[in-house]
């Protein structure tokens, strides 16, 4: 085990555990991480390789301190995803990671912590949950702002109801569009930011979702009064290497998979303007 744990490159076998539909085209998988994966982060990710078919960046999505347990929550997106969603308890999987750079939880010690997700995106902030939840007293108040297509798109209810009751968690859920009788917020999750219950002058928000929501987010807290550099983001590209070699990740002068995923706001800004980067 101390060969593969030094190799990079080289995934270690996960047993699957637990397969757990979360919506039509969104999936998660419970794996058995033995005693060979290291401790992750919030806002790392793994590299997943389905034998046979390939390889694919996913971001953590479980309970940091469950060191013996991945979680990977993802959407049907291509031929990997699409093979991976066709697994069931018992399947293998090779994993390796988990890398990049983490949410700066510790400088967020002491205040507010402002999370805002777009669809999917609400996967990598979920670990981040977990650790606000476990050192509740640490931070300040916490908000939740989600926005989806659909209320049939909406990701771990249960859960957003537990947040929810937490002490000073705050929770809001929109939709892009209403089915049945949905009874909550419709509109894109900007619409939330004006009325969110957080303090803009003392404030660290973690955004992660489609790269032009977390540009419109990140104009809305600046008008707000969130400063640029209390800002941050979780970019998704598309990762081969995950150890900075290949330059498939490269975004302007940082590379996502070691530089990221999580980045400041200030260095991203721009890039974040500019199509086909």
């Amino acid at each position: 085990m101390a060969a593969v744990a030094l190799n990079p490159m080289l995934p270690r076998p996960s047993r699957i555990l637990r397969v757990v539909s979360e919506t039509h085209d969104t999936f998660t998988l419970e794996l058995d991480a033995a005693d060979a994966a290291p401790r992750f982060k919030p806002g790392q990710f793994n590299m997943v390789y389905v034998f046979g078919v390939g390889e694919v960046p996913l971001s953590l999505s479980g309970d940091p301190t469950k060191a013996l347990r991945i979680v990977h929550t993802t959407r049907e997106v291509g031929t990997v995803t699409a093979a991976m969603r066709q697994l069931r308890k018992g399947g293998v999987l090779g994993v390796r990671g988990p890398y990049g750079q983490p949410w700066p939880l510790e400088r967020a010690a002491g205040r507010d912590v402002l999370l805002v997700a777009g669809g999917i995106g609400l996967a990598p902030l979920r670990p981040v949950l977990y650790e606000l939840a476990a050192r509740r007293r640490d931070f300040g108040k916490v908000v939740l702002l989600y926005g989806t297509r659909s209320p049939e798109d909406v990701l771990y209810r249960r859960e957003l109801q537990r947040w929810g009751s937490l002490n000073n968690v705050h929770v809001s859920v929109t939709v892009d569009r209403a089915v049945g009788a949905w009874p909550g917020h419709v509109g894109v999750v900007t619409t939330l930011i004006p009325s969110a219950p957080f303090n803009p002058a003392n404030v660290d928000a973690l955004l992660c979702g489609p790269e032009v929501m977390m540009r419109f987010t990140a104009e809305a807290l600046r008008k707000r009064g969130v400063a640029p550099e209390d800002i941050f983001v979780s970019l998704e590209r598309n990762m081969k290497c995950a150890v900075g070699m290949c330059g498939h990740c490269q975004f302007g002068a940082s590379f996502v998979c070691k530089d990221g995923p999580v980045l400041p706001y200030e260095r991203v800004q721009q890039l974040l303007n500019l199509r086909e980067i």
